[in-house]
Protein backbone atom coordinates (compact mmCIF):
# COMPACT_ATOMS: atom_id res chain seq x y z
CA UNK A 1 0.00 0.00 0.00
CA UNK A 2 2.67 2.59 1.26
CA UNK A 3 4.70 1.71 -2.53
CA UNK A 4 1.43 2.59 -4.30
CA UNK A 5 1.26 5.98 -2.09
CA UNK A 6 4.64 6.65 -3.13
CA UNK A 7 4.29 5.94 -6.85
CA UNK A 8 1.41 7.85 -6.53
CA UNK A 9 3.05 10.81 -5.28
CA UNK A 10 5.05 10.34 -8.20
CA UNK A 11 3.12 11.20 -10.58
CA UNK A 12 1.72 13.74 -8.85
CA UNK A 13 5.12 15.35 -8.94
CA UNK A 14 5.28 14.87 -12.75
CA UNK A 15 2.18 16.60 -13.12
CA UNK A 16 3.86 19.30 -10.68
CA UNK A 17 6.59 19.46 -12.92
CA UNK A 18 4.56 19.61 -16.20
CA UNK A 19 2.35 22.54 -14.98
CA UNK A 20 4.57 24.53 -13.02
CA UNK A 21 7.42 24.88 -15.62
CA UNK A 22 4.86 25.67 -18.09
CA UNK A 23 5.42 29.16 -19.36
CA UNK A 24 1.54 30.22 -19.88
CA UNK A 25 1.13 29.55 -16.27
CA UNK A 26 4.06 30.64 -15.33
CA UNK A 27 3.04 33.77 -16.84
CA UNK A 28 -0.30 34.13 -15.06
CA UNK A 29 0.91 33.26 -11.83
CA UNK A 30 4.02 36.06 -12.11
CA UNK A 31 1.58 38.42 -13.21
CA UNK A 32 -1.17 37.64 -10.94
CA UNK A 33 -3.89 36.77 -13.20
CA UNK A 34 -5.32 34.04 -10.81
CA UNK A 35 -5.57 37.09 -8.21
CA UNK A 36 -4.06 37.24 -4.65
CA UNK A 37 -3.95 33.91 -4.64
CA UNK A 38 -2.67 32.66 -7.61
CA UNK A 39 0.81 30.67 -6.54
CA UNK A 40 -2.28 28.59 -4.51
CA UNK A 41 -4.28 28.09 -7.33
CA UNK A 42 -1.32 27.08 -9.32
CA UNK A 43 -0.87 24.32 -7.00
CA UNK A 44 -4.57 23.16 -6.66
CA UNK A 45 -4.07 22.84 -10.15
CA UNK A 46 -1.96 20.31 -9.61
CA UNK A 47 -4.05 18.39 -7.57
CA UNK A 48 -6.81 18.25 -9.92
CA UNK A 49 -5.35 17.18 -12.78
CA UNK A 50 -3.67 14.22 -11.23
CA UNK A 51 -7.00 13.69 -9.67
CA UNK A 52 -8.62 13.88 -12.89
CA UNK A 53 -6.19 11.42 -14.37
CA UNK A 54 -7.03 9.15 -11.66
CA UNK A 55 -10.64 9.63 -12.09
CA UNK A 56 -10.98 8.52 -15.85
CA UNK A 57 -9.72 6.16 -17.64
CA UNK A 58 -8.15 6.25 -21.27
CA UNK A 59 -8.30 10.04 -21.60
CA UNK A 60 -7.91 11.09 -25.08
CA UNK A 61 -5.13 14.32 -25.75
CA UNK A 62 -8.13 16.46 -26.66
CA UNK A 63 -9.91 15.61 -23.59
CA UNK A 64 -7.09 16.69 -21.81
CA UNK A 65 -6.84 19.97 -23.24
CA UNK A 66 -10.13 20.83 -22.91
CA UNK A 67 -9.81 20.23 -19.44
CA UNK A 68 -6.79 22.27 -18.74
CA UNK A 69 -7.67 25.30 -20.58
CA UNK A 70 -10.96 25.39 -18.57
CA UNK A 71 -9.12 25.51 -15.70
CA UNK A 72 -6.83 28.21 -17.00
CA UNK A 73 -9.97 30.18 -18.11
CA UNK A 74 -11.86 29.83 -14.85
CA UNK A 75 -9.02 30.33 -12.38
CA UNK A 76 -6.62 32.77 -14.31
CA UNK A 77 -8.99 35.06 -16.86
CA UNK A 78 -6.43 32.97 -19.57
CA UNK A 79 -6.90 31.82 -22.69
CA UNK A 80 -4.49 29.50 -24.06
CA UNK A 81 -4.07 30.46 -27.39
CA UNK A 82 -0.36 30.11 -27.94
CA UNK A 83 -0.26 26.13 -29.21
CA UNK A 84 1.38 24.74 -25.92
CA UNK A 85 -1.71 22.87 -24.82
CA UNK A 86 -1.27 20.06 -27.13
CA UNK A 87 2.78 19.81 -25.98
CA UNK A 88 1.33 19.88 -22.00
CA UNK A 89 -1.04 17.17 -22.88
CA UNK A 90 0.79 14.80 -24.13
CA UNK A 91 3.73 15.10 -21.83
CA UNK A 92 1.12 14.58 -18.62
CA UNK A 93 -0.36 11.86 -20.79
CA UNK A 94 2.90 10.44 -21.26
CA UNK A 95 3.74 10.62 -17.56
CA UNK A 96 0.64 8.84 -16.78
CA UNK A 97 1.46 6.17 -19.15
CA UNK A 98 4.63 5.51 -17.32
CA UNK A 99 3.54 5.39 -14.13
CA UNK A 100 -0.01 2.92 -14.84
CA UNK A 101 2.93 0.79 -16.92
CA UNK A 102 4.99 0.62 -13.81
CA UNK A 103 7.66 2.83 -15.48
CA UNK A 104 8.66 4.48 -12.67
CA UNK A 105 12.75 4.65 -13.11
CA UNK A 106 11.89 6.50 -16.62
CA UNK A 107 9.11 8.53 -15.08
CA UNK A 108 11.66 9.97 -12.30
CA UNK A 109 14.26 10.69 -15.25
CA UNK A 110 11.31 12.90 -17.09
CA UNK A 111 10.61 14.41 -14.12
CA UNK A 112 14.35 15.43 -13.29
CA UNK A 113 14.89 16.76 -16.45
CA UNK A 114 11.81 19.05 -16.31
CA UNK A 115 12.52 20.37 -12.96
CA UNK A 116 15.90 21.12 -15.02
CA UNK A 117 14.19 23.39 -17.23
CA UNK A 118 12.33 24.81 -14.12
CA UNK A 119 15.01 27.48 -13.34
CA UNK A 120 14.70 29.16 -17.33
CA UNK A 121 11.39 30.99 -16.48
CA UNK A 122 9.37 32.84 -19.04
CA UNK A 123 10.05 36.57 -18.23
CA UNK A 124 7.41 39.05 -19.65
CA UNK A 125 8.93 42.54 -19.65
CA UNK A 126 7.02 45.86 -20.36
CA UNK A 127 8.42 47.94 -23.33
CA UNK A 128 11.01 50.73 -22.83
CA UNK A 129 9.36 53.86 -21.41
CA UNK A 130 10.46 57.73 -21.66
CA UNK A 131 12.13 58.98 -18.55
CA UNK A 132 9.65 61.29 -16.84
CA UNK A 133 11.46 64.28 -17.23
CA UNK A 134 11.14 64.00 -20.74
CA UNK A 135 7.17 63.31 -20.93
CA UNK A 136 6.94 66.26 -18.61
CA UNK A 137 8.64 68.58 -20.79
CA UNK A 138 7.72 67.36 -24.01
CA UNK A 139 4.17 68.00 -22.22
CA UNK A 140 4.85 71.63 -21.95
CA UNK A 141 6.02 72.46 -24.73
CA UNK A 142 3.15 70.78 -26.27
CA UNK A 143 1.01 73.02 -24.11
CA UNK A 144 2.81 76.08 -24.94
CA UNK A 145 3.04 75.05 -28.77
CA UNK A 146 -1.00 74.70 -28.56
CA UNK A 147 -1.93 77.80 -26.65
CA UNK A 148 1.27 79.64 -29.28
CA UNK A 149 -0.52 78.79 -32.28
CA UNK A 150 -4.34 78.54 -33.83
CA UNK A 151 -5.62 75.95 -35.15
CA UNK A 152 -6.00 76.78 -38.90
CA UNK A 153 -7.43 72.92 -40.12
CA UNK A 154 -10.76 72.56 -40.80
CA UNK A 155 -12.50 70.12 -38.98
CA UNK A 156 -12.19 66.08 -40.14
CA UNK A 157 -15.06 65.20 -42.26
CA UNK A 158 -18.15 63.40 -40.35
CA UNK A 159 -17.62 59.44 -40.86
CA UNK A 160 -19.78 58.22 -43.44
CA UNK A 161 -22.05 55.31 -43.45
CA UNK A 162 -21.53 52.69 -46.48
CA UNK A 163 -24.06 50.69 -47.99
CA UNK A 164 -24.07 47.99 -46.28
CA UNK A 165 -24.21 49.87 -43.21
CA UNK A 166 -20.95 50.11 -41.60
CA UNK A 167 -19.32 53.07 -40.40
CA UNK A 168 -16.11 54.10 -42.06
CA UNK A 169 -13.87 56.05 -40.00
CA UNK A 170 -11.52 58.12 -42.15
CA UNK A 171 -7.67 59.49 -41.60
CA UNK A 172 -7.50 62.97 -41.18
Amino acid sequence: MAAAAASRELFSEGVRAVLHTWPVLQIAVDNGFGGVYAQQKADWMVDVVQQYFHDNADLLQCEVEDYIAELMNQEFDTVVDDGSLPQVSISLLQMFSQWRKGELQQLQHTISTLTQKKSQRAKVTAPPTQSDEESDSETQAMECDSSATHNTRPPPPPPQEEDDGWTVVRKK
